[in-house]
């Protein structure tokens, strides 16, 4: 699976480190030292992966994350940070990084991070898409325009919460484990923690539920996971 990564690290170590680790996986590996290099190389070379620290001078990687969403590229992100506080994880995933990993980090779990969101990215890349639109009452889920509205209203959702509201929306009322929706999101990797489901949930509630603290579609079954739900009755599988 060679492709083609872009690290966008100011700790000149760190770099050298990942950019090594990548091209021994067979990776061709861009380094660059500040946040608006990054945006100019990712619209010049249009890369498979960006990793992306927090950290860097010009600008950081969170507004690095604000202004590709915005000009709606898809392309994975996963971020590096000295900073651990769930705070920075929120917001870090909110802008819409796909994965979050925090300093000192194992460089064998990194390279785990970097093949799964590879996996993910090519298996949801271009190409035809056969799911209609996703109708749980209210709530839309249209996998081939990739939009989500909740009763007309358009909702703006990252790629690994629209990735869960696909999954949960084709089977409405089903149960979904932290496990399963890990899967969606991840493909098959241990490295990857619960904690990222949950807080992918908690943002889908702020965008979906009219009072997140007291969520009628998307609910937690203790013990279980998550279902996704119309709180009027059935719905319908698909539109």
């Amino acid at each position: 699976m060679c492709a083609h990564v872009i690290v966008a690290e100011d700790d000149e170590k760190q770099a050298e480190l990942v950019r090594r680790y990548l091209e021994h996986e067979g990776h061709a590996v861009t380094v660059v030292g500040d946040g608006l290099t990054a945006l100019a190389e990712v619209r010049h070379r249009e890369p498979d992966l960006l990793v992306l620290d927090v950290m860097m001078p010009r600008a950081d990687g969170l507004d690095v994350v604000r202004v590709l969403r915005a000009e709606q590229r898809e392309l994975p992100v996963l971020m590096l940070t000295a900073r651990s506080t769930e705070d920075d994880l929120l917001l870090g995933l909110d802008l819409g990084a796909d994965d979050y990993m925090t300093k000192p980090y194992s460089p064998r779990e990194l390279m785990a991070r970097v093949r799964t969101l590879l996996r993910r990215s090519r298996r949801s890349g271009p190409g035809p898409v056969a799911d209609p639109a996703l109708r749980v009452g209210a709530l839309l889920v249209d996998p081939e325009r990739h939009e989500v509205r909740v009763e007309g209203r358009a909702v703006d959702c990252t790629p690994g919460e629209f990735r869960i509201l696909v999954a949960m929306a084709t089977e409405p009322d089903r149960v979904f484990t932290r496990q399963r929706l890990l899967e969606e999101l991840h493909g098959f990797d241990r490295y990857v923690s619960f904690r990222t489901v949950d807080v992918h949930v908690m943002n889908l509630r702020k965008k979906i539920e009219p009072a997140p603290r007291r969520p009628v579609r998307l609910l937690t079954v203790f013990g279980v996971g998550y279902k996704l739900t119309d709180p009027a009755g059935s719905a319908p599988r698909a539109s």
